[in-house]
């Protein structure tokens, strides 16, 4: 399969980010955890603009984030893996499976507690962290892998968006939703208008952020709405789209997402209380993530293509969907976010995060070595 120079700069970019994510990770629970833990955690509680550099960060900058997000949904809709209905069945029964057995485990565990509202933690997987750890068994990878991976991934993403838009929004203030969906509208009419300047775009998608922001619903949603109203027009390199994308790749991958990083991963770990070490929240989270994310993605998968809605590339092989869906377990980044909206209480929070950060470690460590072994074995099959 061949990849198109975007999704190559795609893959790149979120390869080094990936590599950057996992020494921010570490490199913030090692400060959290040392003599450095007060002014640290200070750091990050510190008010700006009447706000904690931390919500700033997740609420603001994060919209940045899911913009780019947006923009490579849009990509992939119209010209990428998803353009294609054949195509994009594989990654989209993956995705589909790699949301349900997690959400189905978590709610085994947590069903009848007060951490009911945790089950979309383990449903996302981390772009950056699993392309990331693919891309460290070099060129041996078959592209087709790497689409299927890509593709999943966002599709993922795209559910965890509206899992966030459905069940993770506060009581709805309708004036302000009104007035960001009004915006949104006139953005519309840009686009029909064939308005191909960016500037209207992003002051009414700040104006539409604001309104967001006070509406109950979570402000990063505005990011993915204003990536649909940007005009695609062909997927050129010319065309605004594509620019904005090209522009927002770098900040994201190197600044924003390793700042989400060190912000949220401040995890304090306190092993002092073995009557709590094992909370059924945690129990979902770890596995949902470790176990549920590959029997989902890998089972449906099979599903579709035994039921000839999907086709399985000939240069793949079960095992590579396997070693794919292991990876699917890393779910970091979506998981935090998540993780800081389904609960309230700062000890949850913080346990939380150290287990996803451990089931994303466990996830990535394993798909590392399992996909190593494949293409192993199939180098030593083609010499022999």
């Amino acid at each position: 399969m061949k990849a198109t120079k975007l999704f190559n700069e795609f893959f790149e970019s979120e390869k080094a980010s990936g590599i950057l994510l996992l020494i921010c990770t570490f490199l913030s629970i090692l400060i959290a955890n040392s003599y450095l833990q007060e002014n640290y955690l200070n750091l990050w509680h510190y008010k700006l603009a009447g706000q904690s550099v931390e919500h700033l960060i997740n609420d603001g900058l994060m919209t940045i984030f899911f913009l780019m997000i947006g923009l490579e949904l849009e990509r992939e809709v119209y010209i990428g893996e998803l353009s294609n209905f054949k195509n994009a069945l594989l990654p989209i029964s993956g995705a589909i499976g790699g949301i349900v057995f997690p959400a189905l485990i978590y709610f085994g565990f947590n069903h009848n507690t007060s951490f009911g509202n945790g089950i979309g933690i383990p449903m996302a997987t981390d772009i950056a962290f699993a392309i990331g750890i693919l891309s460290l068994l070099g060129s041996r990878v078959p592209t087709s892998l790497k689409v299927f991976l890509t593709a999943l991934a966002v599709i993922d993403d795209l559910g965890a968006i509206i899992i966030i838009a459905l069940f993770y929004s506060q009581s709805i203030q309708w004036n302000y939703l009104l007035l960001a969906l009004a915006i949104f509208g006139l953005l519309l009419i840009f686009n029909k208008m064939k308005v191909y300047k960016l500037w209207p775009y992003l002051i009414g998608g700040v104006l539409m952020w604001y309104f967001m922001v006070h509406s109950g619903v979570h402000a990063t949603i505005t990011g993915v709405l204003v990536a649909f109203a940007i005009p695609f027009q062909k997927g050129e390199e010319k065309s605004i789209s594509a620019q904005l994308q090209h522009a927002l790749h770098k900040p994201v991958s190197f600044i924003i997402l390793p700042l989400f990083a060190l912000a949220n991963t401040a995890i304090i770990i306190n092993l002092s209380s073995s009557d709590d070490l094992f909370p059924t929240y945690a129990i979902g989270i770890a596995l949902g993530l470790i176990v549920g994310k590959p029997l989902g993605i890998t089972l449906i998968s099979y599903l579709a293509v035994k039921l000839k809605a999907a086709q399985l590339p000939n240069d793949l092989s079960w095992k590579h969907i396997t070693g794919a869906g292991i990876l699917g377990g890393i779910g970091f980044t979506m998981s935090i976010f998540i993780t800081l909206l389904a609960f309230d209480d700062a000890m949850v929070i913080n346990n939380a995060k150290l287990f996803i950060v451990i089931a994303s470690f466990v996830s990535g460590i394993v798909g590392l070595l399992f996909l190593k072994s494949v293409l192993n074995n199939n180098r030593i099959s083609k010499a022999a």
